[in-house]
């Protein structure tokens, strides 16, 4: 039985997720997770025949994910980089032209610039401006998509086009509030956000992946405080991306915003960043 009390999830969670492995997936790792996360460990699972619990952390032959149980539910959600979408976007990406890359300021500076991603999530824009030579500090606090990016990260290193661009990339446990407020100013020349926005419409949640992300998560809704500490730590600027027609997060009004398709990126400039 997992030890709720110990456990650094909700028992909501707790009550809905357990740790399993296909026949092909590391044993070992995954009862050392479910003991790390107070979680009940079911050994060798087929997940489509999982009732008991709603989701499931499994490590299979190609690591670790979360996985939607019962039949007919959703693929796996993992951190990716080496294929899928990240894999292509890595060979195709655009470089310095994508949007996150603009927000950052990359097109700014020839500086190579310290990134602090405080809402790391699964780790795609941080892996994106490490591939554009910045260095990334990644700070995720929720304790099962740590497992997930960590996982990721580890994956990507053994991979020899990935690992240079892993190897720009720190990951920390934590609450990036705390973190913040404790390394006081300057601790990075940017620091990016990119909080999870609280849709109230069920219907707005279009992607699969993200609607099982969400159960996970839940919403951010300390933003307006974890801007606050931001702002206080950062030297050039602060980034917070957000859904396009979304609202700015609580405090003061962003310098300038860049708008894409589904999202944009508003800006708060400290003082320009270095020629």
């Amino acid at each position: 039985m997992p030890d709720s009390l110990s456990s650094p999830l909700s028992p909501e969670l707790i009550n809905i997720l357990a740790v399993g492995c296909t026949p092909l997936g590391d044993q070992n790792a995954g009862q050392a997770l479910a003991r790390d996360l107070g979680l009940t460990w079911l050994g060798s699972v087929l997940p489509k025949k999982v009732r008991e619990f709603e989701l499931l952390l499994l490590f299979d032959e190609q690591g670790l994910a979360l996985q939607v149980t019962g039949k007919g539910a959703p693929g796996p959600v993992r951190a990716e980089f080496v294929t899928g979408k990240m894999g292509y976007r890595r060979e195709h990406g655009g470089g310095a032209g994508q949007l996150v890359a603009k927000a950052v300021g990359l097109q700014k500076t020839q500086a190579p610039l310290h990134v602090l991603d405080a809402t790391a999530g699964l780790g795609q824009d941080a892996f994106v401006l490490a591939g554009l030579g910045c260095r990334v500090t990644l700070l995720e606090r929720n304790p099962v998509i740590h497992a997930l990016l960590a996982d990721g990260l580890a994956r990507a290193a053994l991979n020899p086009d990935c690992a240079p661009i892993v190897a720009r990339m720190e990951l920390k446990p934590g609450s990036s509030i705390e973190w913040l407020q404790q390394a006081g100013p300057d601790v990075a020349d940017v620091i990016y956000l990119d909080p999870m926005f609280p849709h109230r419409d069920k219907s707005a949640l279009v992607k699969k992946e993200m609607q099982v992300f969400r159960r996970v998560v839940g919403d951010d809704d300390d933003s307006s405080e974890l801007l606050a500490a931001a702002l206080a730590s950062a030297r050039y600027r602060v980034v917070v991306k957000r859904p396009r027609k979304a609202p700015a997060v609580e405090g003061p009004e962003p310098a300038t915003r860049i708008e894409g398709k589904s999202s944009r990126y508003d800006i708060y400039a400290l003082k320009a960043l270095p020629g």
